[in-house]
C-alpha cells in the first residue's frame, strides 16, 4: 500500500543553507498494515521460527554455554556494521586480560555492546519499563568508552545530527531537529507499551527499528541501538526467554536493500515492503541460530565422548573440556581458576584436548598460553569473515 510521506519536512538554516528535516509521523501507521498473501504467509513462517528458536534453549544442557558467546558474537557484527574490525577472538582474548596485540579501540567497542545488552536484559527482568530512559542507560553504556565517549552518552542530541554527505545540506537523510526530539522520542515509547495496537511483538519491533533510526535521537551509536531495540523488545514481551535472535549479520550482508527499504517507508509509506525484508531476516536469523545451537550440542556430546575413551587422563581432560564449552579460548591459568584443579593436572587435562584435535595453543608463546576451542569458534564465527578462530 503506498500511503505517501510518513512524517513532515521541517526546514532549517543550517551553515547558511537550507536544509529540510524529517519528522516522522507516530506509530502505527495510518492506514493500518495489511496482512494478507505472502505478507501474512511470512509473518507466519517468522512466528514458526522465533518459536522454534526460543523452545531450543531448553533443550540445550546449559542454554549460557551458547548465550555466552553467541551474544559476542552479535556484538561483533553490529560492531562491524559501524567500521570496527574486532574479531570474536579479539573480544575473548581482551575479556580475558590477556591479548597483547588486539586493536583496543575496536574491541573497547564490541565490549561496551555486550554491556548495554547485559544491562537492557537485566533491567526489564528486574520489571523496568521499556522506555526512553532504559534506551538512554543503554547508550551511556554502549558508549561509555573508546571511540564516540565524548558525543553526549547516555543523552538525547541537543544538536542537529545527518546521514551520509559532508554536512546536512548534501547529507542523504536529515533527522527530526533537536527541538522535536523529545515529542518524537515520547510517542515512540508510547507505541512500544501500547498493547491495544493488536500487532504481533516482532512486527513492532519492526516498526520500532524504523521508527528509531528516523528519529536517530543520538549523536552517535544510533545503529547499535536501534538494533540492540529488536532483541530487547522480543525478550521483554517474552516471546524469547533468552537474547537469541539477532539481524546484524542479515542487515550487514543487505545493507544496501535495508538503506532503500527505510528510505522508501519514509517517502512512500511502504511498511509492507520493510516487513516483507525485516520479518524473512528474522525466518534466516532464527533458523540459522536453531542450527548452530544443534551443531554445538552434537560437538559436544561427540568430543566428551572421544575424551571419555582415554582413561585415567579423561577425568582432568572433562573438566578442562567443561571450561572451554563456557569460554572457548581460555588460558590455563583460567582453567585452574574454574576447574580448581592443579596447574600441573590442568595442564595434562589441555594436553588431551589437544592432542584430540579438540582445543589448539594459538599464541605461540610458551608462558600465558591460550587455548582455543576449534570446532566451536568455527561454528559461531563462520560468518565473521575470517574473524573467530582466525588469529
Amino acid at each position: 500500500m503506498q500511503r505517501g510521506e510518513t512524517g513532515e519536512f521541517a526546514t532549517l538554516i543550517l551553515g547558511g543553507e537550507p536544509v529540510r528535516a524529517f519528522v516522522p509521523h507516530p506509530l502505527p501507521p495510518v492506514p493500518p498494515i495489511e496482512f494478507r498473501g505472502a505478507l501474512q504467509a511470512l509473518l507466519e513462517q517468522a512466528l514458526l521460527a522465533v518459536g522454534r528458536l526460543d523452545s531450543i534453549a531448553a533443550l540445550l544442557p546449559d542454554p549460557r554455554l551458547f548465550l555466552y558467546t553467541y551474544v559476542r558474537k552479535e556484538a561483533v557484527l553490529s560492531s562491524q556494521i559501524e567500521g570496527t574490525q574486532s574479531s570474536l577472538s579479539d573480544l575473548l582474548l581482551f575479556e580475558m586480560t590477556e591479548a597483547p596485540g588486539v586493536p583496543l579501540d575496536d574491541v573497547v567497542e564490541v565490549s561496551n555492546y555486550v554491556a548495554a545488552m547485559e544491562h537492557g536484559l537485566k533491567r526489564l527482568r528486574n520489571d523496568f519499563p521499556m522506555c526512553n530512559r532504559l534506551i538512554r542507560e543503554i547508550h551511556e553504556k554502549l558508549m561509555k568508552r573508546g571511540r564516540g565517549s565524548e558525543k553526549e552518552p547516555g543523552h538525547f542530541r541537543t544538536s542537529q545530527n545527518w546521514i551520509g554527505g559532508t554536512r546536512p545540506g548534501n547529507a542523504r537523510f536529515v533527522p527530526p531537529p533537536p527541538q522535536a526530539l523529545a515529542d518524537c522520542m515520547t510517542a515512540l515509547e508510547r507505541f512500544l507499551n501500547d498493547d491495544r495496537t493488536g500487532l504481533p511483538v516482532v512486527v513492532k519491533a519492526a516498526l520500532a527499528h524504523v521508527q528509531f533510526e528516523t528519529i536517530h535521537p543520538f549523536l552517535d551509536g544510533n545503529g547499535r541501538v536501534g538494533r540492540l531495540l529488536i532483541t530487547l523488545l522480543l525478550c521483554h514481551a517474552g516471546v524469547l526467554q533468552e537474547p537469541m535472535l539477532y539481524l546484524s549479520l542479515y542487515l550487514k550482508e543487505q545493507r544496501e536493500e535495508y538503506y532503500r527499504l527505510l528510505n522508501q517507508v519514509r517517502t512512500e509509506g511502504d511498511w509492507e515492503a520493510w516487513l516483507e525484508f525485516f520479518l524473512t531476516g528474522v525466518r534466516a536469523t532464527a533458523d540459522s541460530a536453531v542450527a548452530t545451537a544443534r551443531r554445538l550440542v552434537a560437538l559436544f556430546q561427540k568430543d566428551r565422548a572421544r575424551i571419555q575413551e582415554q582413561g585415567r587422563a579423561a577425568g582432568s581432560a572433562l573438566r578442562v573440556h567443561d571450561v572451554l564449552r563456557e569460554r572457548p579460548l581460555a588460558s590455563l591459568g583460567e582453567v585452574r581458576r574454574r576447574t580448581g584443579l592443579s596447574f600441573p593436572a590442568s595442564a595434562t587435562g589441555m594436553a588431551v584436548l589437544t592432542r584430540l584435535g579438540i582445543a589448539r595453543e594459538i599464541t605461540g608463546r610458551k608462558r600465558n598460553r591460550v587455548y582455543a576451542y576449534r570446532q566451536y569458534l568455527a561454528y559461531l564465527g563462520e560468518d565473521l569473515r575470517g574473524g573467530a578462530g582466525g588469529r
